[in-house]
C-alpha cells in the first residue's frame, strides 16, 4: 500500500469527525479516548463507527446499536485491544449499519504506529461493529484490516486498558 499522509485530511476544507469512549475497569480511574476517524480516505468504514458511538441507527433486532455499555472483550498485552461486540458481547458478534458485514473499503493505510483504530473481522470483507486499537506498530495486520481512524487523546487509558490482568486473553 502507497503511505498515505494522515495529519493531511484529503481537501482543504476537510475537518475529519471525532467520537469519544467513556472507559474504565476494575482497580483503574476512568479516561477517555478521542478517535479522529479518516472518513475522507474511507467513509463508510468511518460512518459505521460514527453512528454505533452515537447509537442513532436501529439494528436488526430492532435495538438500536451502541458501543455504550459494551467492553473490550480481547486483550494482548503489548499488542493490541478489541472490543466493538454489540450483539455478543464475547467476540462472535457484532452488526453494521449497513445490516450485514461489509466489505473491505481501503487497505491503502498500514499499521505503522500505536493508537491506530482498526476493523477486526474473520477475514475478507467481513466487517461489522468490531474494532481494535493498536498499541505498537503491527505491521503482519496491513492489507488485511482496514485502519479508519487513530486515537487523539487519552492514549494513556488504551495503554492502561491493555495491561489489565487477563486470563488467555479475556480481561
Amino acid at each position: 500500500a502507497m503511505p498515505v499522509d494522515l495529519d493531511e485530511p484529503q481537501g482543504p476544507t476537510h475537518r475529519r469527525p471525532r467520537v469519544f469512549f467513556d472507559v474504565s475497569h476494575a482497580g483503574g480511574a476512568p479516561g477517555r479516548i478521542v478517535f479522529e476517524l479518516f472518513d475522507d480516505i474511507v467513509p463508510k468504514t468511518a460512518e459505521n463507527f460514527r453512528r454505533i458511538c452515537i447509537g442513532d441507527h436501529v439494528g436488526k433486532s430492532g435495538k438500536k446499536l451502541h458501543y455504550k455499555g459494551t467492553y473490550f472483550h480481547r486483550v494482548v498485552a503489548d499488542f493490541m485491544i478489541q472490543g466493538g461486540d454489540i450483539t455478543k458481547h464475547n467476540g462472535t458478534g457484532g452488526e453494521s449499519i449497513y445490516d450485514r458485514d461489509f466489505e473491505d473499503e481501503s487497505l491503502t493505510i498500514n499499521h505503522t504506529t500505536r493508537g491506530l483504530l482498526s476493523m477486526a473481522n474473520c477475514g475478507r470483507n467481513t466487517n461489522n461493529s468490531q474494532f481494535f486499537i493498536t498499541v505498537k506498530p503491527t505491521p503482519w495486520l496491513d492489507n488485511k484490516h482496514v485502519v479508519f481512524g487513530r486515537v487523539i487523546e487519552g492514549m494513556d487509558s488504551v495503554l492502561a486498558l491493555n495491561r489489565v490482568k487477563v486470563n488467555g486473553d479475556k480481561p
